[in-house]
């Protein structure tokens, strides 16, 4: 089977089973209680001076060698995943 197929198919797979979820809240969160007493200097940011390297680009033709494909193509039948999706019924 074709890679690029299999890998389709499973990332179909995942979205179908992350989407049809039925998700339900069982507790409320909360924060945790924090007590936080701050006295003194409140502190600074350390400063910086960078000093970025100047970079230049330009573009410029140069020749490379590089393969002429010729493809022919068949069609064939070839076995594939039939994915039915039964989404949980609402309560």
């Amino acid at each position: 089977m074709n890679k690029t197929f299999s890998m389709t198919v499973l990332s179909l797979s995942l979205a179908f089973a992350t989407v049809g979820c039925d998700v339900e809240q069982t507790r409320e969160g909360e924060l945790p209680d924090v007590d936080v007493n701050v006295e003194g200097d409140p502190g600074q940011l350390p400063g910086y001076d960078v000093d970025a390297p100047e970079v230049d680009m330009k573009m410029e033709e140069t020749q490379v060698e590089v393969p002429d494909v010729d493809v022919t193509t068949e069609e064939k039948t070839i076995k594939t995943p039939d994915i039915d999706v039964d989404l949980p019924a609402d309560e």
